[in-house]
């Protein structure tokens, strides 16, 4: 099952929209580049079992 969600890059604050692919586990860590400053961003994937709601934080990768 798959899903969209919207975060705010780490670096230039713009919002952004990814695909989550909610059967790889509620907890999810991977890296993404910025749709408008194309610089990495560690995106912290969590979704919540009984509503399926996803909760994205982000960080800079080159901390």
């Amino acid at each position: 099952m798959q899903t969209t969600a919207d975060y705010y890059c780490a670096y230039c604050g713009e919002p952004n929209t990814t695909f989550i692919d909610i059967s790889s586990g509620l907890t999810q860590q991977y890296v993404e580049d910025c749709q408008v400053c194309c610089r990495p961003n560690i995106l912290y994937i969590t979704i919540d079992e009984e509503t399926l709601e996803v909760d994205i934080q982000t960080d800079c990768e080159d901390r």
